[in-house]
């Protein structure tokens, strides 16, 4: 060995042995030594903020084998793997933590893994060789266990700069290496007689896991009546809480452990769930991005995060989150799964559906993977393909009940109430409390006129205790939904020309119905509709006849003929056999109508305007039934009379004696048809309601609803905007939501609307939520438009 080399070395030695480690490194060897392996973990976050290097990294793994969090130990030896793949003392830690969590085999490729990757390389020879006894021994059957509480890991130890602390059998001992043979009997150390914290708290956290929340929490209150402002135990009952869904006070516990350490990075992102779970998703996104900084490249986080934003309808960020989450982790199948729902949503079907694809492929029995895969196929239209997911999950579990509640919403997309019904009922046997399940098939027996069902059903979605806005939602619709149908049994066998929703329910109850508010105020005004008993006793539901006779077949046959018609043969439209139906019968009636009055207007004029027909007799009215119906006259009656109706569309004679037929007078024959084939949809004329409703109402058809595209109507998207922005352009002005004129004269802003791409552009050139008149031409009649087909620009876009 050259002179030179060797006085380097003696010099590199001299200076080591003169060397003070930092304070940091010196608190670390004694938290190791007094086993409180916690307080290491702290140290060594702190080190690793400074300077991220393997060795601590690994440290800070072995810190974690010795609390038994076996997936923190796992994730950071992937970690310092991804920067030295040869690592040896990473291989072997993670392959005891596999081990402990029963992946055995999983533990042996990554110790055959690590092998592989440091032959050839300037590796510890004697880790080589333990690790190649390790996986002698795997492969012999031999099971290699670790117990954190009797038994140390083989030959771990914990580099602290330039001095080595070896995990002590006692803490009064010298720390010495561990015999090289793996197997506990030859590693067994004496129990000591009380238990130390950082035992406590990893029992507490095995109890979390197995479910055992009340026993995890005894014994956090323990820990936390000796330390009361630890972060761990805050963390582990604050987890505790989060599964028993008390939420708030599990956001008070990592609130308390953010408090005690602001660099635990766990209890933010523990934050960020159990806001996300109370709705709060902006406070949760907050808190998961400061988790983040902790961790940047957690894909928990990053998952979390996404589905934070996914369900707050931030679906850009969503793909961006949920993607990156993938890229770290290729085997995240929930992450795939909703970035597929996500991505439909923002009209990329392609990579939708490829993320679906991968999502089932990882997991081919992940059942919400495939339900996932079903939703997106529903919102594209594409029934059977939905069917055949749903019936995967079925044939895998016959109990899961979102698959038939998916399969009802199909069905009944399909106008086939009868078996959504099958469906429906079949998931209610295994959650008899699905609120989802039950509005829907209450919906059902509605639209089938079992009234006495729908009331069931209606009332039992109203009896819950509800834990989300959506399914809060769903009971105020419940009670509006349950007073129709009892509206509706009240007319159930008189003529259908009194079917008058419009005309005989309140105005009030009518905007509520719309508005899906809180029924409250409604009950307090609105008389209530009269029991079903009461219809059942006068006789009004009697059996229907249903019997097929030629005639009612023939009119059956040729509306559907006719309905057909109507359907659109776009991507998101489901062929509803139902509405077509409806859709051809009321154009059967609407036909009949124009054609009689069309003949009494013509034979009126033969017979000079007496309004008679050739027999000299006027001709005959269907009489209307001396029945009142139970909301006229009353507190809740409506501003008509009770011998009008909104949907009053008998001729009309004016003035000039000519029998006349106006366009609400044909429009309102569809309006009822439509109300009666699916109750559940609010349908109702506008100009019925309040004036303040009235004013600020109208159909609203979105083509884009914040982020999402609506697959039905988006591909009008880009006509409209180019029509909306030369209109502006033209006018120099549009409307705002006070039905005010905003102007836009400014050249800055033309510039603006002219160089626009998006509505979020357009928003933020007039700043407030407007909307525009856009002129439809008559192609009838040259230089003659209606003024009647608005765009809105409602809310600021995301």
């Amino acid at each position: 060995m050259p002179d030179e080399f060797l006085s380097k070395e003696t010099e590199n030695f001299s200076a080591m042995a003169v060397t003070t480690p930092p304070p940091e490194r010196q608190a670390l060897v004694k938290a190791c030594v007094a086993r409180d392996w916690s307080k290491a973990i702290r140290i060594l976050n702190s080190i690793l903020d400074q300077s991220c290097t393997v060795q601590d990294i690994c440290n800070r793994a072995f810190c974690y084998s010795r609390l038994e969090l076996h997936k923190h130990v796992i994730k950071d030896c992937d970690k310092a793997l991804e920067l030295d793949h040869s690592n040896l003392q990473a291989c072997v830690l993670k392959g005891h933590a596999l081990t402990a969590l029963g992946k055995q085999e999983d533990a042996l490729q990554a110790w055959k893994q690590g092998y592989e990757d440091a032959l050839g390389q300037p590796v510890d020879l004697k880790q080589l060789l333990e690790l190649q006894e390790l996986l002698a021994n795997s492969e012999s059957d031999s099971s290699v266990v670790f117990d954190s509480q009797n038994a140390e890991p083989p030959d771990s130890s914990i580099s602290v700069a330039n001095s080595t602390c070896k995990s002590p059998v006692k803490p009064a001992e010298k720390a010495k290496p561990l015999q090289k043979e793996v197997s506990i009997s030859s590693q067994v150390v004496q129990k000591p007689r009380s238990i130390s914290l950082d035992l406590r708290l990893s029992r507490g956290i095995a109890q979390v896991n197995e479910g055992n929340y009340d026993q995890a929490i005894a014994i956090f209150n323990q820990i936390l009546r000796d330390n009361p402002a630890s972060p761990e135990a805050l963390i582990g009952r604050g987890t505790a809480y989060a599964f028993q869904r008390k939420l708030e006070t599990a956001i008070s516990d990592f609130s308390k452990a953010i408090q005690s350490n602001p660099t635990t990075g766990e209890a933010w992102k523990r934050r960020g769930q159990a806001r996300a779970a109370l709705g709060d998703s902006v406070e949760a996104v907050k808190d998961l991005r400061r988790a983040l900084e902790f961790d940047p490249k957690s894909s928990d986080i990053l998952h979390e995060r996404g589905m934070v934003f996914f369900k707050s309808k931030d679906y850009e960020d969503a793909v961006e989150d949920l993607s990156a989450c993938v890229q770290l982790d290729k085997d995240n199948k929930s992450a795939y799964s909703y970035m597929g729902l996500a991505l439909v949503s923002v009209g990329d079907y392609k990579r939708a559906f490829e993320a679906h694809e991968k999502a089932v492929e990882l997991d081919p029995e992940f059942k919400e993977g495939w339900c996932h895969m079903a939703q997106s196929y529903q919102e594209l239209g594409e029934y059977a393909k939905g069917v055949e997911c749903l019936e995967k999950v079925l044939s895998m579990d016959s109990r899961f009940v979102n698959a038939y509640r998916l399969l009802g919403m199909l069905r009944h997309g399909l106008g086939n109430h009868k078996n959504a019904i099958k469906e429906l009922s079949a998931g209610l046997e295994w959650d008899k409390s699905n609120v989802e399940c039950l509005y829907l098939r209450a919906s059902c027996w509605h639209a089938i006129g079992d009234y006495a069902n729908a009331k069931k059903d209606y009332d039992a979605v109203l009896n819950l205790d509800v834990d989300s806005q959506e399914k809060f939602v769903l009971q105020c619709l419940a009670f509006y939904q349950r007073e129709l149908a009892l509206y509706t049994a009240s007319k159930a066998n008189v003529f259908f020309s009194l079917f008058d929703i419009d005309g005989d329910l309140h105005p009030m109850f009518k905007e509520a119905w719309c508005k899906r508010l809180h029924p409250k105020g409604v009950c307090e005004v609105v008389v209530r509709q009269p029991p079903l008993r009461d219809s059942l006793k006068k006789g009004r539901l009697k059996q229907q006849d249903f019997v097929m006779t030629k005639s009612k077949k023939i009119l059956l046959e040729a509306a559907d003929r006719i309905g057909k018609k109507i359907q659109y043969s776009c991507p998101g439209f489901l062929q509803n056999k139902r509405q077509h139906r409806m859709a051809g019968l009321a154009a059967i009636e609407i036909a009949q109508k124009v054609s009689n009055t069309w003949h009494a207007l013509r034979e009126s004029c033969i017979s000079g305007g007496t309004n008679e027909t050739k027999g000299g007799k006027r001709p005959k009215k269907k009489e209307r039934s001396n029945m009142v119906s139970q909301n006229r006259g009353g507190a809740c009656c409506s501003s008509s009379s009770s011998d009008t109706t909104s949907c009053s569309y008998h001729e009309e004679k004016p003035s000039s004696g000519r029998l006349t037929l106006g366009w609400q007078d044909v429009y309102s024959i569809a309006v009822k048809w439509r109300q009666a084939s699916e109750p559940c949809d609010s349908v109702v004329w506008v100009n019925r309601l309040s004036e303040d409703f009235n004013a600020g109402f109208g159909s609203h058809t979105p083509m884009i609803l914040g982020q999402a595209k609506i697959v039905r109507y988006y591909p009008n998207f880009k006509r409209a905007f180019s029509i909306a922005k030369a209109l502006m352009l033209e006018r120099k002005n549009v409307n705002n939501a006070a039905n005010e004129l905003v102007d836009l004269s400014d050249p800055e802003k033309l510039e603006a609307i002219k160089i626009a791409q998006t509505c979020s552009d357009l928003y933020s050139t007039v700043n407030e939520d407007f909307w525009l008149v856009i002129p439809c031409n008559s192609i009838a009649y040259e230089g003659l438009f209606v003024r009647y087909t608005v765009v809105k620009y409602m809310g600021q876009p995301t």
